[in-house]
């Protein structure tokens, strides 16, 4: 199955904190979206890696992905290396998609970093025809390298280069974080607290929100960096 845009998280609920309006605004113009998850989230704290995976198949059903898996690298201890470059890169040519979302290139947790590294290195090996991989069916699959590499930003303020108008779609894209019930704020949990799991953290990231929404006059918004200068048709498609 090619998608337009296929994003990345080292976590369950990565994605749909920092990119899912994005995927959503997509999904509205027609394009096909998607996510891989690098981990089962199975450090965490707060549920397991069986309600993790539940609850990524809500959010999944919420969000209208084409497709979603897991690659089950290990949490908190996958690296930029061999090992763990072409379980990505198989999933890029899979997919075949012209964008890719990613991790934040540093944040609070260091799966993140080391996931902006992992996908973007992923990305351009996964254009070298040298490099094999076997698709589902067995059969060696073809290179492809994706147009752009994107960063979302998570939890450690990053200035953006660009920032997505996510307005219309934000009931939604918070509907798919409160599908991830033991990880943030519930009042009836009795597992024990952490950092994403208070109604701070959940004010913050409606504030971070509008924040962003604010940068470019408009509501809410997701931002993001980039790997190399944008390129712009013609300059009035600029917000």
């Amino acid at each position: 199955m090619k998608l337009d845009i296929l994003a990345f998280g080292a976590h369950p609920d990565d994605v749909e904190m920092s990119a899912a309006g994005t995927l959503l605004t997509a999904a509205a113009a027609g394009k096909k979206i998607g996510i891989v998850d690098f981990t089962r989230g199975e450090l965490g704290t707060r549920g397991t890696p069986v309600t993790r995976a539940q609850e990524a198949e809500a959010a999944s059903r919420i969000l209208g992905l084409s497709a979603r898996e897991n690659l089950g690298l290990p949490d908190g201890f996958f690296r930029n290396d061999r090992e763990h470059q072409l379980p990505v890169i198989a999933a890029i040519r899979r997919y075949q998609p012209e964008i890719i979302l990613c991790n934040a290139i540093h944040d609070r947790h260091p799966d993140h970093g080391r996931g902006a590294q992992l996908a973007s290195e992923s990305c351009f090996l996964s254009g070298l025809r040298m490099i094999e991989t076997l698709g589902d069916d067995g059969q060696s699959q073809q290179p492809w390298r994706p147009r752009l590499v994107f960063h979302y930003i998570q939890d450690r303020q990053i200035p953006a280069d660009f920032v997505v108008d996510i307005s219309a779609h934000w009931p939604q894209k918070w509907e798919s974080i409160q599908a991830y019930r033991t990880q943030f704020h519930d009042p009836e949990s009795t597992e024990p607290g952490t950092y994403l799991s208070t109604p701070v953290f959940s004010n913050f990231m409606e504030a971070r929100a509008r924040e962003f929404g604010h940068l470019i006059g408009v509501e809410f918004g997701e931002g993001f960096t980039r790997e190399r200068p944008l390129g712009v048709r013609e300059i009035t498609e600029l917000l």
